[in-house]
């Protein structure tokens, strides 16, 4: 904690719900919003066209967003290559946490990495605590651990009630993408 109270938060949206990703990019355009310096990495996502993505270029001087995996894993044609890209991903974290040039630092889809046996859940909480004092990191991804969990400061989970998807109505554009 600094000298004024302040502290880096480590903070973790997880759940089987909708809008984990989303409650990160609400943060994100907070932070944003008070010229603070944001890098969004996101694993798994691959290459579909996100309005995300169209969005945050118009905050290319503040923020850094990198899109490292390769698409859904859980449907992947090689999860030899989705590992590659999420140790590569993972590089990327350790530099940036290091570098503590960035007042928000958004792992999103990172508690699949452990799911998926690509990472320890104990080397993402040594990493994350290394971080300076006044940087914050927001973890999103369904079945969080234990143990980040704990670590955190604050953890939401969001709870499926009702998803369109089980009436049958596809994912649209500006709501799910």
């Amino acid at each position: 904690m600094s000298e004024n109270g302040q502290k880096g938060l480590l903070i973790v949206y997880t759940g089987n719900g909708k809008g984990k990703t989303t409650a990160a990019l609400g943060l994100t355009l907070r932070a944003l919003g008070h010229g603070h310096r944001v890098c969004f990495i996101q694993f798994i996502k691959g290459s579909w066209k996100y309005g995300e993505l169209t969005a945050v270029e118009r905050f290319a001087d503040l923020l850094d967003f990198h899109v490292m995996g390769r698409g859904f894993t859980w449907k992947s044609d090689d999860l030899e290559k989705d590992a590659a890209a999420a140790r590569e991903g993972w590089e990327l974290v350790q530099k940036i946490i290091a570098e503590g040039r960035h007042q928000l630092v958004v792992l999103d889809e990172l508690t699949y990495l452990v799911r998926y046996n690509m990472l320890s859940e104990q080397e993402i909480l040594d990493v994350l605590a290394r971080r300076g004092p006044s940087v914050h990191v927001v973890v999103t991804g369904r079945g969080a651990g234990e143990q980040l969990m704990q670590a955190a400061d604050l953890v939401t989970e969001l709870r499926e009630v009702k998803h369109p998807y089980r009436q049958g109505i596809k994912a649209q554009k500006g709501i799910e993408f």
